[in-house]
């Protein structure tokens, strides 16, 4: 079992520094009121070079300007919003079907307005067809100004995903949400798993990256995370990041189909046996379960949704293991 850490939160440490200013004209032959005069000046020049040079005073900086003008402003808010249209920025090949899309926000100092857990809508029309919805999860930072990020597996016959791939830095693709699924709230659960294949990774990250980052929040969690090949494996580097700074409190487990000669991890699909050894046990008090996959993922460990409204009835191999319907969240 995993054992609690301890967090402290560092002060912030501010150095203030005011200035004052004469309100009457200085008196002929005063020595003392020069020297006075040259002393401020020069706390006024070492106060301009410090909050000019140091990352501490840009942040504290940027902590006062926010307290003055308030939360930055949200691009999507949900609601009557209706869709918006953003600038494909930048496209950036992760494997041989996987892109990362780095679309642009209407300004650059919005944030997008995800919640933990949400997704957004993406719709594109093709000529004389029906338009095309397909939802996706952000993977950049929600405090991310002025961007977000898709990562993006190209299907065979994936119409959203196929075009996505198609598209060019300088096109635009709708978009409308935020989407609201889980709704987390630090120390929500003692210990979570995260169950996922393939793209099923995003939420699952979202997740993951919020609680790490609150230093509040102490969560335990726990990943299983299948796919094809070891090329295959999303946001490796970012979950390994997360393992090595709280390895107390986060473990992952991966699965593939297809391993090469040198893996030491798990071989196959994701069984009965793993995810009884790994996985918190059901009759934990405060446990919670999630899964994001593909079809096949859903019908073997959870049983399918029946709309996004709908989580339909539990079944499958963690139904066999003991855990009930309202231990299990499926993206």
């Amino acid at each position: 079992m995993f054992a609690r850490s301890a967090f402290r939160a560092q002060p912030l440490k501010r150095n203030v520094l005011s200035r004052t200013y004469a309100t009457e004209p200085t008196k002929s032959g005063s020595s003392n009121t020069l020297l006075y005069t040259l002393g401020a000046a020069g706390i006024a020049g070492a106060g301009y070079w410090y909050f000019s040079s140091s990352g501490q005073g840009a942040a504290a900086a940027a902590k006062a300007k926010e307290a003055v003008s308030g939360p930055p402003k949200k691009a999507f808010t949900g609601g009557d919003q209706g869709f918006i249209s953003l600038l494909l920025k930048d496209v950036e090949i992760i494997n041989h079907n996987t892109k990362k899309f780095i679309f642009k926000l209407p300004e650059d100092d919005q944030v997008s307005g995800m919640a933990v857990a949400s997704a957004l809508l993406t719709k594109y029309q093709y000529e004389g067809q029906k338009p095309v919805l397909r939802p996706y999860t952000p993977t950049s930072d929600e405090d991310a100004k002025g961007y977000i990020e898709l990562i993006v597996k190209k299907y065979p016959n994936g119409p959203m995903s196929t075009h996505m791939h198609d598209m060019q830095p300088g096109q635009r693709l709708d978009f409308k949400g935020p989407l609201p699924k889980y709704p987390w709230t630090p120390n929500k659960h003692d210990h979570i798993a995260l169950v996922a294949g393939g793209t099923g990774i995003t939420p699952m990250y979202q997740l993951a990256r919020a609680i790490f980052k609150n230093p509040e929040d102490k969560t335990k969690v726990t990943l299983v995370f299948g796919n094809v090949s070891e090329e295959d494996i999303l946001l490796k580097r970012e979950f390994e990041h997360l393992e090595n700074t709280y390895p107390n409190r986060f473990r992952a487990f991966y699965v593939l189909d297809n391993p090469p000669k040198e893996w030491v991890g798990a071989k196959g699909h994701i069984t009965k046996d793993l995810l009884k050894t790994v996985l918190p046990e059901p009759k934990s008090e405060n446990i919670k379960v999630f899964v994001c996959g593909p079809p096949g993922l859903y019908k073997a460990l959870s049983g399918t949704k029946v709309s996004p409204t709908d989580q339909g009835e539990l079944s499958g191999i963690l139904k066999e293991l003991g855990y009930s319907q309202d231990q299990v969240y499926k993206f």
